[in-house]
């Protein structure tokens, strides 16, 4: 049976479907209303949590967007696209693997929350503005990687791309965040939206139909 990955558009689980096609893997795409676990309630069912991506192969399910990027390219054969222990830069691409949700994606979904996705007056401006500036200020760390390098680690494109340029992605379309993007880092960001595979998941996930709740009118 094909992989099948659950998955909201824009939402971070667009980092695992652009690695399912730079890879070139078959697989299954549900697409949903975001945020599913109000939308599409038989989705709690398969993720208690609620929380998106889940990817599911065979018995293995996965909730992590940078985990399950790693799970497919240690899967896939003859690819470049992770970096492994023998390598030297190993440990700068784990550190970016996990960076690029634990230090960047963070404070995004924090700013998201508390000045777009709240009730009006539910909205923290004060909190919005802390994370915004947390966002900028770690988002310089990634400026000056790419200052000298065009890529994240071991000087090709591998899935801390992917992570990475996930996180600028989401800042590029957030008009709270997008200010905080550099020159430098739009730059990164514009290489990586001309990549043919970015390309085909873009289309995949403004072409699939969303799936409807049960008792959806």
């Amino acid at each position: 049976m094909k992989p099948t990955l659950y998955h909201c558009r824009n939402a971070r689980s667009f980092r695992p479907l652009w690695a399912l096609e730079e890879l070139e893997m078959e697989y299954e795409l549900v697409v949903m209303p975001f945020p599913p676990r109000v939308h599409y309630k038989p989705y709690m069912e398969l993720n208690p949590l609620g929380t998106i991506p889940l990817f599911v192969d065979g018995e293995t399910k996965m909730t992590e967007s940078t985990a399950i990027c790693e799970y497919l390219g240690q899967h896939a054969q003859g690819t470049d696209m992770i970096v492994r222990p023998d390598e030297a830069d190993y440990g700068t691409y784990l550190n970016w693997m996990y960076f690029s949700d634990a230090t960047l994606t963070f404070p995004q979904t924090l700013v998201l929350r508390y000045e777009m996705l709240e009730p009006k007056a539910r909205r923290q401006p004060q909190v919005a503005d802390d994370y915004r500036m947390w966002f900028a200020g770690r988002l310089m760390a990634v400026e000056r990687r790419l200052e000298h390098s065009m890529f994240m680690a071991a000087d090709r494109f591998t899935m801390a791309d992917i992570a990475i340029g996930y996180a600028i992605l989401l800042a590029s379309v957030l008009p709270p965040l997008e200010n905080c993007i550099t020159p430098t880092t739009k730059a990164y960001l514009n290489r990586l939206r001309d990549r043919p595979a970015f390309k085909r998941a873009q289309t995949m996930q403004k072409e699939s139909q969303m799936v409807q709740a049960p008792d959806a009118k």
